[in-house]
């Protein structure tokens, strides 16, 4: 059984402090494209969509899993940006957009990862999967089992490019989970996405993400074209503390991914806010510990917890929490007892697991005698 109550929303008195008002909340901007999404990069919120999960070739939008695999084996330290890549000829034929490395020459990692994200370059993505998985077919199965270990459900690749292929596809939902991923996860690449330009063999070579020059907020992600995809675009902006990841998949040129993206993030950004309500860690409560070594436990949430909302209604924000009744020891730090709800005007917003801040062992022999005796009346009463 649980017990309900009332959650004092102490932190909302201290971070919202917006007027009560009605939500005025326009109808969604008419995007030109196959399909789209704005989603709040904190909150995972879509705040408007359309055929979001359904797939759609990706062309190189691909390409950010193949630098989310880079980025992730250079964190994991199994390879180093200094490290010295051998160009194949596979690598140096690969047609489309190119870094325009040479056949049998080294390159750096840590130009290679440029190569991809700044100048989209194919001869530089084969030549890292290459590098990481010994050849592009492993290397496109390393990047379906990073897709399901993200919960890409509508994502499936045959290469390290987005060149065409048979079975080779993505949803923007998708995408924009690999975008937070990207952002989230390593921090420390992700200004790479935001250079403009990158110069490789006394080529220079600009970023093709157009919002890069037009929106100073904007700092991300990746573009992509192929006949069979159109133009996309994947980008990231973040205003006033608030990030947004859009997606535009199919779009008719390079202006219209630009502008229909702009538009995405401009209704986003006026019309919705993401708060934070809790820290991480931070303690919410008090649970009784039977047959413990101590009597309680602290009852909070292991991740900060946001929200993201239309613009004014934080006052009308409630939350309640439901705690375990019973709870018997040992606890473990991180066990989940119970959970925190979030409404507004009784829609749920959020919901996130409430867990045990410490740990609590066994009491004595006798206390916990005493303590089953005492819960089995209890239940019998109950």
């Amino acid at each position: 059984m649980r017990s309900k109550c009332s959650l004092f929303l102490f932190s909302l008195v201290l971070f919202l402090t917006l007027p009560a008002q009605a939500a005025l909340i326009p109808a969604e901007p008419q995007i030109a494209a196959r399909a789209y999404l704005v989603m709040d990069a904190d909150t995972g919120k879509i705040i408007a969509a359309k055929d979001q999960g359904k797939p759609f070739p990706p062309a190189s939008l691909t390409k950010m899993m193949t630098a989310y695999i880079l980025e992730y084996e250079l964190n994991k330290g199994n390879v180093s940006e200094d490290d010295l890549v051998l160009v194949s000829e596979k690598a140096w034929r690969t047609a489309g957009s190119r870094m325009f490395i040479r056949e049998g020459t080294q390159v750096r990692l840590g130009d290679l990862i440029k190569g991809i994200v700044i100048q989209s370059g194919n001869d530089a993505s084969v030549a890292v999967a290459e590098h990481i998985a010994g050849s592009e077919s492993a290397f496109a199965d390393l990047m379906n089992q990073h897709a399901t270990l993200l919960g890409m459900e509508n994502s499936y690749f045959m290469n390290a490019t987005g060149l065409p292929a048979e079975n080779h596809y993505a949803s923007a939902q998708d995408l924009a989970i690999l975008a937070k991923a990207i952002i989230r996860q390593f921090p420390q690449h992700y200004s790479i996405y935001s250079e403009k330009y990158f110069t490789y063999n006394n080529i220079k070579q600009p970023n093709r993400n157009k919002l890069l020059w037009r929106d100073k907020t904007v700092d991300g992600l990746k573009t992509g074209h192929t006949e069979e995809a159109g133009y996309c675009l994947v980008a990231s902006a973040e205003r006033d503390g608030m990030r947004l990841i859009t997606v535009v998949m199919g779009t008719s040129d390079e202006e219209a991914r630009a502008r229909e993206s702009q538009k995405l993030l401009s209704y986003a950004f006026r019309y919705y806010r993401t708060h934070k309500l809790y820290d991480a860690d931070k303690v919410l409560n008090t649970a009784k510990v039977w047959s413990g070594a101590q009597n309680q436990v602290n009852i909070g949430i292991d991740q900060p917890l946001f929200v993201t909302i239309p613009r004014g209604q934080a006052d009308k924000l409630e939350a309640t929490m439901d705690i375990d009744r019973v709870i018997k020891a040992p606890v473990e730090q991180g066990q989940v007892y119970g959970k925190v709800r979030v409404t507004l005007e009784g829609e749920a917003v959020a919901e996130v697991p409430l867990v045990a801040l410490n740990s609590v062992n066994e009491g004595g022999l006798m206390k916990r005698i005493w303590h089953a005796i005492l819960l089995f009346v209890t239940s019998l009463i109950g």
